[in-house]
């Protein structure tokens, strides 16, 4: 079976990792454009890039694949099968209907449950207790596909995405190996999804990070696991941005005692805030242009005081 490969992030990596080494032909590897990144605006590999050369795999890298150029490079390879994983651009009609096996996207959820961009943040964000990955045959829609298989993968209670996007990657590359012996040899049933129950998962960017302290406890911690790498959960002191890394959710269910992002008390190694509903005990922070530190050491230098509050002017 002939494959071309289509992924752009860390988790599409790992998965295109997975099939070399399971012994599948990849014909070609289809990414993104390299990004200018940092101060220096020196042009960066995708991860799918760079694992795709260190292979020798062919690579192509079409600002917009469904031009005709595009379309005509990839007919060339005469492929059996497109994987798509987190690639980023959207597949024509043609491209869909180009492989003999067709498409099949291996997406981070239990479709048809967060479908979209943001699946691995939003399961956290709802503090679900369990998600997966789901292998579907791809059609026009998005992450609409008949389902192939499936895979759940527990959440635990401290997950960040950073953990979870981990775990996903490794269960992704578990099952797509799992996957294509099936597929090749037509034992698979494809399952339509129940529309019901969809939901969907939109785009994260860096607004999506800013704390409301008038919202609960519990749903706070879940914004700091949840966006944790990126674009991280963050409030303001004193018209600076302040990174929350590390937090838990105390005292609950108790009534507000002070305005939302009024510091009740300080600890040696953490500090609690009031909430809508709810306390929040902080260990970790990052104040702007600062590292990262725990509240022990953060504390040493920055002698925060009850009283003081958090949150934008």
């Amino acid at each position: 079976m002939k494959i071309i490969f289509m992924g752009t992030p860390d988790l599409a990596k790992r998965i295109l990792e997975a099939i070399v080494r399971a012994g599948y032909e990849v014909a070609a590897v289809v990414t993104q454009p390299d990004k200018a990144k940092g101060r220096s605006g020196q042009a960066q590999f995708p991860p799918v890039k760079e694992c795709a050369l260190q292979y020798g795999i062919p690579v192509l890298q079409p600002v917009k694949i469904r031009e005709p150029e595009a379309a005509a490079a990839l007919r060339q390879y005469e492929a059996d099968l497109f994987v798509v994983v987190a690639f980023g651009q959207i597949l024509s009609r043609e491209l869909l209907d180009m492989p003999r096996l067709g498409c099949v996207n291996i997406h981070a959820s239990l479709l048809p449950k967060y479908r979209g961009a943001a699946p691995i943040n939003q399961c956290i964000l709802d503090g679900e207790q369990e998600t997966g990955v789901t292998i579907q045959q791809m059609g026009e829609g998005v992450d609409t596909g008949d389902i192939l298989t499936m895979k759940v993968v527990p959440i635990a209670p401290r997950e960040t995405a950073e953990t979870l996007y981990g775990k996903l990657s490794e269960a992704g590359a578990e099952l797509i190996v799992e996957t294509l012996p099936k597929l090749e040899r037509g034992e698979l049933t494809p399952v339509k999804q129940d529309e019901s129950l969809s939901s969907y998962a939109k785009k994260l960017d860096k607004a999506s990070g800013e704390i409301d302290w008038s919202r609960d406890a519990v749903t706070i911690e879940r914004l700091v696991r949840g966006l944790n790498p990126w674009p991280s959960a963050y409030t303001f002191y004193q018209g600076k941005s302040v990174k929350l890394w590390d937090c838990d959710a105390v005292d609950t269910q108790c009534a507000r005692q002070a305005p939302p992002g009024t510091i009740l008390s300080v600890a040696k190694d953490s500090f609690d805030v009031a909430c809508g509903r709810g306390v929040l005990r902080v260990s970790a922070l990052q104040l702007e242009g600062k590292k990262r530190m725990d509240t022990k050491t953060f504390l040493l230098g920055n002698p925060w005081q009850p009283g003081m509050r958090l949150g934008k002017e």
